[in-house]
Order: C-alpha cells, then sequence, then structure tokens
C-alpha cells in the first residue's frame, strides 16, 4: 500500500504537462490561400500579401464559413491527467487519438488525483484509493490479465493522451472547454492548449480564434448556467456589451461550476 500515490489538485495541476507536438507551418498562409481559393479569387500568393492586407483578410475568415480552418491541425501530448478528464476528451468527434492502454500496461504507479473538494475526506479517500491500488498490483502478480484487473482502477487514476485537433474543432471547443460551467481540469488543459497555439500562431489571439463562448460571441453556450451561476456572463447586456464585460472577468479569475445531481438522481 505504501506504493499508492496520492496527489492533491494542487500537485496534480503542477505535474500536468501540456505539449504541442506538431502543427502546420505556415498555418496563416494556408488559410488565406484556401479561403480565396473558395471565394475564386486566387490570382497571388497570400504569402506575398502586406501584414495589412493579411490582417484585414484573418478578421474577415474569423466571422465567416469556416471550412478552410480544418486544413491547420496541432497534435497534443497531455501528461499526468485523470481518465475522469480524457473521458470527455474523447467525446469530440472530430479529433485523433491515441492514449495510454489500460489493458496492456501496468498503471499502479502512474498516482491518484485527490479533488480539492475531497479534502475534508481525506481520511476516508486516501487509504480507499491505496487499497484499491495495493489490490490492483496484487492481481497482476497473480496473473490476473491487466484487462480484467483495470476493472479495480478508480476514474481519477492519471494518464496520458496523444491528440489531434483541426483549428475549427479547436475553436469549437474552446467556447466550451474554456467555460466556466467545464470542471477545473478541464479548463486548465485547454488553457493550457490554447497557450502552446497561441506561442507559435500568435493571430489566434489576436483575432479571438480560441475564447469562451461568451467572450467570442458575447452569448451563453450554456444559457441556464449562465442566467443563475455564472460570474462572467451577463444577459441583460446587448452582445457587444457582453462580450466586452465577458473578456475582461473571464481572464481575470477563475472559476469552476460544481453541478449538483439532479432531485431525480438523489437517494
Amino acid at each position: 500500500m505504501a506504493g499508492a500515490r496520492i496527489l492533491t489538485s494542487p500537485e496534480g495541476m503542477l505535474r500536468m504537462k501540456v505539449k504541442l507536438l506538431s502543427f502546420t507551418p505556415d498555418a496563416l498562409t494556408l488559410l488565406l490561400r484556401t479561403k480565396n481559393t473558395r471565394l475564386r479569387a486566387l490570382s497571388e500568393d497570400p504569402a506575398s500579401w502586406t501584414d495589412e492586407r493579411r490582417a484585414e483578410n484573418l478578421a474577415y475568415m474569423r466571422d465567416t464559413i469556416k471550412s478552410s480552418w480544418e486544413f491547420v491541425d496541432y497534435v497534443f501530448e497531455v501528461e499526468g491527467v485523470t481518465r475522469a478528464f480524457t473521458h470527455q476528451y474523447v467525446r469530440t468527434r472530430t479529433g485523433s487519438y491515441a492514449q495510454e492502454s489500460q489493458r496492456a500496461s501496468d498503471v499502479s504507479e502512474n498516482g491518484v488525483l485527490r479533488p480539492e473538494s475531497v479534502d475534508p475526506f481525506v481520511g476516508q479517500w486516501d487509504p480507499l484509493m491505496k487499497e484499491i491500488i495495493s489490490t490492483y498490483k496484487d492481481l497482476l502478480e497473480a496473473g490476473v490479465p491487466a484487462q480484467d484487473a483495470r476493472g479495480l482502477l478508480p476514474t481519477n487514476v492519471l494518464t496520458s493522451i496523444t491528440a489531434k485537433f483541426n483549428l475549427r474543432t479547436l475553436h469549437e471547443m474552446a467556447k466550451v472547454r474554456l467555460c466556466t460551467r467545464t470542471q477545473g481540469e478541464y479548463q486548465e488543459v485547454f488553457r493550457k492548449m490554447r497557450a502552446a497555439v497561441i506561442s507559435v500562431h500568435p493571430w489566434t489571439e489576436t483575432f479571438g480564434f480560441l475564447e469562451p463562448a461568451c467572450v467570442a460571441d458575447g452569448v451563453c453556450a450554456f444559457p441556464r448556467y449562465g442566467k443563475t451561476e455564472c460570474p462572467v456572463y451577463f444577459p441583460e447586456l446587448d452582445r457587444t456589451e457582453a462580450r466586452k464585460v465577458a473578456a475582461e472577468r473571464y481572464w481575470s479569475q477563475r472559476y469552476e461550476s460544481r453541478p449538483e445531481l439532479r432531485a431525480s438522481e438523489k437517494k
């Protein structure tokens, strides 16, 4: 049992790593070229355009048909995250994924994340997690196949995953996964993904390609939540003003909602 590693939320955030493994080179020129191909206006190479003209066309592209965005890809390596997170992550249908296997790997040393809200119950949580991991190791040593022993593993066991998304998918993910309604771990992963993209393609920040819905469009991605709990969005404001307020508030604070069980699910 001594080998089981329990990480607190702050420790988990520090150990979490997001690395941009690859990305489409000269993506801006590619975006402009594909957009102009669609408009039958490719009389010259966008790479030769002035910065002002490129910016003007990019601003237009930000608010028009997004098919061109699908030509720009990003591949991320994400480590030190929970299986609870990756269960949500892979629900993005237009991504490609390669995840650490629990069927062919011994994950007993990966660690388990203890959420901050569970801290008052550490006396119950930690011993149980250690007992689970200890029993998992015993099963493996006894010859039980990993694919069967993994049934014991908690959802918060740590894992790693590699994922590929195009810019259009990232744009849509940002609207909901940067939202304060999203669980904190996912918010943190996506903030790191966003920062990695901006580091190689700063125009994605300049022109607001990767923003939560309230900042991007001045509307809430989850209206019922926005009207009752969100500290960022103000539905009584018009969209222009709502975008300004949301931008100021969102990037100056951290917030994570805590949805309650539906009444029918409470025992």
